[in-house]
């Protein structure tokens, strides 16, 4: 009987062991930071590359635009973007961030 008693109260311990708070306290970070923000950072990323031209975007830099092309320059990929009519900039893929034409028609 006391055996038993002795083995429980192991078991009891560990779960009250700092290491074990500690791992706890990384899967939890895990589950509620560190996987959504991957999923999203994912969700971009097939955004870009689902990019063609006459779609409306806004780039990080809060300019909005129409996509017009999608060239290949010293090996970066670059948008250029009509900000306005006969205004055309080129802009590094990566700093679009988002489809305007489907946020206004979600509204």
């Amino acid at each position: 009987m006391l055996l038993l008693q002795a083995q429980a109260g192991g078991a009891a311990s560990f779960f009250a062991s700092p290491i074990f708070m500690i791992v706890l306290m990384f899967v939890i970070m895990y589950f509620f930071m560190i996987r959504p923000q991957r999923k999203q950072q994912k969700a971009i990323e097939a955004f870009r590359n689902s990019l063609s031209a006459g779609q409306q975007v806004v780039t990080s830099g809060g300019i909005y635009g129409t996509v017009k092309d999608i060239v290949n320059e010293n090996g970066r990929e670059l948008v250029v973007l009509e900000i306005a009519p006969s205004v055309k900039i080129k802009i590094d893929k990566s700093s679009v961030y988002a489809d305007m034409s489907t946020n206004a028609q979600q509204k």
